[in-house]
Order: C-alpha cells, then structure tokens, then sequence
C-alpha cells in the first residue's frame, strides 16, 4: 500500500510546501536549493505554495538578540525586522528561475471568519493562476495569543485545506518521524500511533517540534490530503518526493474526508468554551449522525455567544467532538439537562432546541 500510495504522489497537482526555521537557516545554500526545486515543479505543470518560517529567526540576528526571545513585544519586533529580510531572501533565490513570489501574511482571524476564509481561497487560486509563488507566513508582527496559529506546521495544515491541495510536505530538520529503533517510519495510518512515537523538541530557533507536525499531519489528513514528514538537507528532496521516491515519512489518510466546512468547525475556528455532556449523550455522538440536545448537557464552561465554536467532552474530560453552539453560554446552562421543546411567546416561554445541530458538529 505504502508504494503504491508513494507511487500516487507523481500526479499531485497543487502541492504545499512548508519549510521550518532551523531547517531554512541553519544550512548554506537552502533557500537556492528550495527555489530550483519549486521552480522545477513549477515547469511539470504542478502548482506551488510555500509556507516559509524564518521571519523571527533571522529579524533577531538583525537586532542582536542572542536568543529567541520570550515577550510577545519582542517576538513582534524581531518578525518586523525579519519578515522583510525573509521575503527578500526568497526573491533573491527565485529570481535566476524567473519565478514570482508573492507574500501572503494571514492570521488565525483572517480564516476564522468563514467569508475570509472563502475569498483567501479566491485570493490563492487567482496567485498560482497567474504563475507565482504565494510565500505564506503568519502575520507574527500583529498576532497575539487569541488569533494565532500555533506554528506554522499548523498554519500550512490550514494552508493546504484552504487551497485544496494533493499533498503536504513538511520539511524539517530530522529525516522523518522515527520509531522506539531510531529508524524511520515510512507510512502513518494512525496518528494516535504516531503521536506515541513523539519526542521531546529540543533547541530555540523555532516553535514546531515533532508533536506540531505530526498534529498538522492528522489535521490536513482527515481532509484527505496526505502528508510527508522529509529532512529539508536531503539532495534534492521535493523533487524526489514528488517522483515518488521513498523517503520521509507518509501519513496517509484514512477513512471519510470531512467536507471542507466541517474540517473548518473542527481545525480553523478556536473554541470559546466546552460543554460537558453525560453518557448517553456521549454514546449518541459516538455512533454519529446525532445532534446535541440540551438533555445531555451536564456542565458549561467558559464564555461563548450563539455561533461561537465550542468543545464537547464527557465527564471525564476527554474531548468527544467540536461544534458551533445555538445559544451563549448563559441560555446552554440555563437549559442543560431540560428536554427540547417548542416555545410559544405568548407564554413567556422559549424554544429549546438543539445545542449544536448535527450539520454543524464534527467528531474529534
């Protein structure tokens, strides 16, 4: 399955790219090396989008600063200083290939909103209709805690959903994801199998360890899109990737691909709250195909409004699913437990009906 899956890699058509701080760097002659690659796969036909790290990396070194620093002021400065420093690097590599680069700087709250998410969509396909290279990276100068991705392995799993790419390729500072043998893995099936082979990240220059990545490989797989985990200083390796060669790491999908909206509830928007829910209503999402209704609703938590994404958990708080709640937090624990019923105004009374309807509730 793993040759003919690495096989199928020949015939992606739209493909992201990400490239991590350390692994961009750290080397000589990585941003050349990276850019005849593109450039190449640019000549197949295929479509190309970048996710570069880098910007903090190499704004800090411009300011002086010995270490990557930990105050959100001091991070926003050295991305200022560095995201510029960034992007010339880039035109300077794809110049001699005759190769557009376009930057593209986004923030969680840019895809959070679903009309932001669908014209960044436009945005995107207009960039590699034209022929250039969109560089993504996130928008470190003005982001802060509530609207950031995390890093930029999972910025690139959103990238690659919101484009509709064939294929992920991650490209990092190790040869792939290694089992208890310090050998390689070839293929992943099971992230929760992979997430047990993660070890601890070690170094400052960047903030996605091997944990980021093989969550950004669950995200983007449950939406189809395979993934491959592959050292960024092997000769040649994208190209060698796409030819199907085997190396790296594949994380393949598997089972039913969540629709794009629902990948979006469950992967983009950040949850505002959490709401408990007893063993039968559990039972009820695991078996899918069923709505939350307020009778199973046991415990809220945090501060949402009607529309805002929430998660839900069993008592013992493992996370069962996440969804788009109908109602604020005060309505749910108001009527947690009631069942549904039809309000009639001339009562004074008020509807209750599903806490989160079933086309708006993604299992976990």
């Amino acid at each position: 399955m793993s040759a003919q899956a690495r096989a199928a890699l020949k015939e992606t058509r739209r493909v992201v790219v990400k490239v991590g701080s350390r692994a961009l760097t750290e080397g000589e002659g990585r941003f050349a090396a990276l850019a005849s690659q593109l450039a190449g796969e640019r000549q197949t036909g295929r479509q190309c989008v970048l996710v570069s790290s880098g910007a903090i990396a190499l704004g800090r070194r411009r300011l002086g600063m010995a270490q990557r620093p930990q105050k959100i002021a001091l991070l926003q400065a050295a991305a200022a200083a560095g995201q510029s420093l960034l992007m010339h690097a880039w035109e300077e590599a794809l110049e001699p290939f005759d190769v557009g680069a376009a930057q593209v700087l986004l923030t969680h709250g840019d895809l959070a909103n679903r009309d932001s998410f669908l014209r960044a969509r436009g945005a995107f396909d207009a960039l590699l209709e034209l022929g250039a290279l969109p560089i993504v990276n996130e928008n470190d100068t003005v982001a802060v805690d509530e609207i950031r991705f995390g890093d930029n392995d999972q910025l690139a799993a959103m990238v690659a959903t919101l484009v509709g790419a064939d294929l992920l390729v991650l490209l990092t500072d190790v040869a792939g994801l290694l089992d208890a043998e310090g050998n390689v893995v070839s293929a992943v099936t099971d992230p929760e199998e992979a997430a047990r082979l993660v070890r601890p990240a070690v170094g400052d220059v960047g903030t996605g360890g091997m944990g980021s990545k093989v969550e950004a490989a669950r995200r983007a797989t449950r939406r189809g899109v395979p993934v491959i985990l592959a050292h960024a200083a092997a000769a040649n390796v994208l190209t060698r990737v796409l030819a199907g060669e085997q190396l790296g790491t594949l994380f393949l999908p598997e089972g039913t691909k969540l629709p794009s909206r629902k990948h979006w509830i469950a992967y983009t928007l950040t949850p505002r709250g959490t709401l408990l829910v007893d063993e039968g209503a559990a039972t009820a999402l695991k078996l899918g195909g069923k709505s939350l209704l307020p009778a199973g609703v046991v415990g809220v938590r945090g501060d949402f409004e009607a529309g805002d994404a929430v998660r839900v958990t069993d008592l013992s708080g493992r996370e069962l699913a996440r969804g788009l709640s109908r109602y604020g937090t005060r309505d749910v624990a108001r009527f947690a437990g009631q069942q549904t019923r039809e309000g009639d105004a001339r009562l004074g009374q008020v509807a209750i009906g599903e806490v989160i309807h079933r086309d708006d509730l993604v299992l976990i």
